[in-house]
């Protein structure tokens, strides 16, 4: 099985004189959540953009679903869905509109368009905001409306970054049962959060970036055994990485 996300040796940043990534190799696949963690200015939002195609490599690749964005940019782009931390969304159009727009975007029929519309208006509990604009919704029903979007799309990969800020804990809910179906489906995700209790019960494996270094990766259990922390919960795992010296409870 081919992974949806095959990262090699990837350096890169704003300036090729000062590098934020250093030599990250990494892969996700088909069918797997992936915890993306780290402290503040770890590097994770520089490796999204690197994912989506909004930075080009100082060196190493990226390839999603196989190809790299100069081989085939459209494939490249139609193979990913992206909920951004802070929500991004035209003040003039409604919440379907929105939603139209996504479906034209990925080419989906109208039928199927109807079909995964409905569904995830009435999961989000927002069926009853489907003709208000996005100016007048409040910041958690702002992130529920690219959250749909990206579930709309269905695509291979999702690259998801803080989900949670804003939610309710009935949106949290939605959008976790709604993430584990999409992974049983086949679809990969990449999901980037502080909130490391959620990502230890919903992810399959982790991704620790340390000042622009891929300083741990694997299981839970794999971080266990390399930390020497057997049945330590992933908050102890993160900290002793990060910390050595000693992580926030005193180990």
């Amino acid at each position: 099985m081919e992974p949806l996300v095959l990262v090699e040796d990837l350096s890169g940043g704003y300036s090729p004189r000062r590098p934020v990534l250093h030599g990250l190799s990494f892969k996700v696949m088909p069918g797997e959540m992936v915890g993306l963690i780290g402290l503040n200015g770890a590097g994770k939002s520089t490796t999204i953009r690197h994912l989506l195609g909004l930075m080009k490599p100082l060196s190493g690749t990226v390839r999603l679903g196989g190809v790299t964005l100069e081989e085939d940019a459209g494939q490249y782009r139609r193979s990913y869905a992206y909920v951004p931390e802070t929500p991004l969304l035209f003040e003039e159009l409604t919440v379907q509109e929105h939603l139209r727009l996504t479906a034209m975007a990925y080419g989906l029929e109208e039928p199927e368009y109807a079909r995964r519309a409905e569904r995830l208006l009435a999961e989000f509990r927002m069926t009853d905001k489907r003709s208000a604009f996005a100016a007048h919704l409040s910041k958690g029903m702002k992130q529920k409306v690219m959250i749909m979007n990206a579930l709309l799309a269905a695509p291979p990969l999702y690259v998801i970054d803080e989900p949670f800020l804003g939610l309710d804990p009935l949106g949290v809910r939605s959008l976790l049962e709604r993430l584990e179906e999409e992974k049983r489906s086949g679809s990969a995700i990449l999901m980037s959060s502080h909130i490391l209790s959620t990502l230890e019960a919903y992810c399959d494996r982790y991704l620790l970036l340390h000042d622009g270094r891929l300083i741990a990766s694997g299981t839970l259990d794999e971080l266990r055994e390399a930390a020497g922390m057997p049945d330590a919960p992933l908050e102890r795992l993160f900290f002793r990485f990060v910390a050595p010296e000693g992580d926030a409870h005193g180990a």
